[in-house]
């Protein structure tokens, strides 16, 4: 489909490349990156709610096993508080789904390091959650909000 504008008015006129799918695979791109935004960043919330209902303390003390400072605990609140709402309203996106990712990333290594290598009893890795948060979030940064979101995918970290 071209445009041809005549007197300021714009009228479309049909060629024989034009393929009705090209107009919704638009709109279905944006609802995939919707779907990921809502699946990594709600299910992530889930965990956030739970360390400010319950505390930190348990984050806490998994830091200082591993010789960390306390305070780090409060990045969890950036990791899975606000990247997560940032991802559901669709608002700095890329840089919301690099903060699941290093939450991730730190979850794995400070506690289920031991468990990289072991399959579950059902044959599934026994990180795979772990995984499919942390490639979600990572293929987030690649394809950043789309057009339902706050900021419809305009700025860099969008």
């Amino acid at each position: 489909m071209e445009k041809i504008n005549d007197m300021n008015q714009v009228h479309l006129k049909e060629t024989d490349d034009y393929d009705i799918t090209d107009a919704i695979r638009f709109q279905k791109d944006d609802i995939g990156r919707l779907l990921l935004r809502l699946s990594i960043g709600g299910l992530m919330l889930v965990h956030g709610i739970n360390k400010i209902l319950f505390g930190t303390e348990a984050v806490t003390q998994i830091l200082a096993r591993a010789g960390l400072p306390p305070f780090f605990s409060f990045g969890v609140f950036i990791g899975e508080v606000l990247a997560p709402v940032l991802l559901i309203i669709g608002y700095k996106v890329r840089l919301a789904g690099f903060l699941v990712a290093i939450n991730m990333v730190m979850a794995t290594l400070l506690v289920h390091s031991s468990q990289l290598d072991e399959i579950s009893e059902i044959g599934g890795w026994m990180v795979e959650l772990n995984a499919l948060y942390f490639f979600g979030a990572v293929a987030i940064i690649f394809l950043g909000s789309g057009q339902i979101a706050i900021s419809k995918g305009r700025g860099a970290l969008d």
